[in-house]
């Protein structure tokens, strides 16, 4: 029997639950649209700021977890161990770190974009390099986000991933374009609970199927997959404690706390109360949610343990991001919509993740180089027809990506490390701005060049060493003795070791170090080139810039009038926030 014919493909009843889940996606967004059309351009883009919390909250856990995190993770811990789930204790401290330092800030202000503080703190061209480079980080993660569900479903489908890729696109745009943030929003709650419940019930399966967690956990630890305290210090080791604690505790603090499809859905509610209330439970939501595709990782390979073959030995999957499809088909394929579940809840999570970024770009673009930039001021239907052409020229330009991204390897480090350029970059830039009062325009706009040039350098240059081969992640051994036939080439080369010396010593790193350098370099560079050209005076800066956590250390604020008096308010800085939007006031704001 072939290859081909040994595989198990999607039944009707599959194919009925997964269409069932794009009509309602796009339902959504004729839902809204009557609302949409009644109301102006900012509510469309940001929800009127009084949103509920339980969307909300849902919303912000799909704008971290994406299909990337679906069948990424499960490789991840099939192919490294488990020393990967400590990642979530990096997820808590990064919760707790947004709620007291960052949060409070963007609440306050009440901005459109995220970026419009940057204008605040330094000038225009700090805000719109930090836009800039956002922009461009959504357009090649969105790709991405469309590749990982049309990978899937080619698995069990047969269907060509080029086709799926741009189903996936249509859809989304046409409910994004259609309803707005409030769409996008609905939509979201609505697919992780889809995401959800999908990846429970292959999980279960298996669990129960292998013998339940004990027996699980036992061929684990045959597998030597079990590994919870390796404190390596080297930065060259995929997953330590170090490694994972601390590098992705810097990435996730960089994309939760200051990236605008975050901030934007965790201001759109009522107040500061609710809005921390949302981080806690996008916190716990996706501490969980992580946990659980974990342990699917688990599964897998207890699934796929003597006397079964390795699929990938077998030819029955060609990338290990299909490790988690092909083992939905061989254990629930019997079970008629179980599959299409699945699969529903992979594209939910692309859907949600893409919808996104495309509503937060738009959002950008507007804000920081429309109006920011070049000084426009359009009129409400301008504003409004522009949005929506940037929707859809970005679904268009994401899906023709589709076609480069699907040349790269495990889609969980290739996105970490891409995504860790911006993140790294970004968090470091509102991090000088919000936590060290003295530094000046200079020293942000060159500590973000560096920040992102080096980042990028590493980040970029690993991902090459890998693709030609001179770097091999060290994946763990898998027992391939009962696999029938010749096993290929390129199956063992995937657990050889190559001598990795002579490699330029950022192309060795950890992915989870990429957003950390970017960080540091940032900070470092932003605080010398500051003290080179003159630290500010931190009394002259607006106290609501600053973050609440420093607030007790700043020294009494003043600021000069026209005539260039020093002058001391009694007022918590009313002077400078009046200033701020209208700027025909006395005060010269620094």
């Amino acid at each position: 029997m072939s290859e081909m014919e040994e595989r198990s493909y999607f039944h009707w009843a599959d194919w009925f639950v997964f269409a069932l889940m794009l009509l309602i996606s796009a339902a959504a967004g004729i839902w809204h649209f009557r609302k949409a059309q009644k109301s102006n351009t900012e509510v469309y883009l940001l929800g009127g700021k009084g949103m509920s919390l339980y969307p909300v909250s849902a919303s912000l856990v799909a704008s971290f977890i994406s299909g990337v995190t679906i069948l990424g993770t499960p490789a991840e811990i099939y192919n490294f161990g488990t020393q990967y789930w400590i990642t979530i204790i990096s997820i808590l401290l990064s919760g707790i770190g947004v709620a007291l330092v960052y949060l409070p800030v963007f609440f306050t202000l009440k901005l459109n974009s995220a970026y419009e503080y940057l204008e605040l703190r330094f000038n225009s061209s700090v805000r719109i390099l930090i836009s800039l480079i956002f922009v461009v980080d959504v357009v090649l993660y969105q790709s991405i986000v469309i590749y990982v569900p049309a990978l899937a479903l080619n698995q069990v489908s047969g269907i060509n991933v080029h086709l799926i890729g741009t189903i996936v696109c249509l859809t989304c745009v046409f409910y994004t374009v259609l309803g707005g943030l409030r769409a996008v929003v609905w939509t979201d709650a609505l697919q992780v609970a889809v995401m959800v419940t999908a990846v429970i019930t292959v999980t279960i399966l298996g669990t129960i199927y292998i013998g339940g967690p004990s027996a699980v956990w036992q061929k684990a630890q045959d597998a030597k997959r079990i590994q919870f305290f390796n404190f390596d210090v080297s930065p060259y080791t995929r997953h330590t404690v170090w490694t994972v604690l601390f590098g992705s505790w810097l990435y996730s603090m960089g994309y939760i706390s200051v990236n605008q499809t975050m901030v934007q859905r965790y201001t759109s509610l009522k107040d500061l109360k609710t809005s921390k209330l949302s981080i806690a439970i996008f916190t716990i939501g996706v501490m969980a949610f992580i946990s659980l595709c974990c342990w699917c990782g688990l599964v897998l390979l207890a699934w796929w343990s003597p006397p079964k073959c390795d699929p990938r030995a077998s030819g029955l999957i060609i990338a290990d991001d299909q490790l988690l499809p092909a083992y939905v088909m061989e254990i629930a394929g019997k079970y008629h919509g179980v599959p299409g579940l699945f699969i529903s809840g992979v594209f939910g999570a692309a859907l949600s993740t893409l919808s996104v970024g495309l509503n937060s770009t738009s959002v950008v673009l507007l804000e920081d180089f429309v109006k920011g930039y070049f000084k426009l001021k359009p009129t409400d239907r301008c504003a409004r027809i522009f949005v929506k052409s940037i929707i859809i020229i970005l679904g268009l330009l994401a899906l023709a990506l589709l076609f480069l991204i699907e040349k790269l390897g495990g889609v969980l480090s290739v996105t970490s490390s891409l995504a860790a350029i911006a993140a790294g970059t970004s968090f470091g830039v509102f991090t000088l701005g919000m936590l060290f009062p003295w530094t000046n325009s200079k020293g942000a706009f060159v500590g973000a060049i560096a920040g992102f040039v080096i980042s990028g350098w590493a980040s970029l240059g690993a991902n090459a060493a890998i693709g030609s081969g001179i770097v091999m992640p060290k994946k763990l051994p898998v027992d391939y003795s009962y696999c029938p036939g010749n096993i290929s080439e390129s199956f063992l080369d995937q657990f050889k070791y190559v001598d990795e010396e002579d490699v330029f010593p950022f192309y060795r790193l950890s992915y989870h170090w990429f957003a950390g350098l970017g960080t540091i370099v940032v900070i470092v560079v932003g605080i010398i080139v500051t003290l080179i050209t003159g630290p500010l005076d931190p009394s002259t800066v607006d106290r609501s810039l600053l973050s609440p956590v420093i607030h007790r250390w700043l020294p009494r604020p003043g600021y000069y009038d026209e005539s260039g008096n020093w002058r001391r308010p009694s007022s918590q800085f009313s002077d400078f926030i009046n200033h701020r939007h209208n700027p025909n006031s006395e005060v010269t704001k620094f």
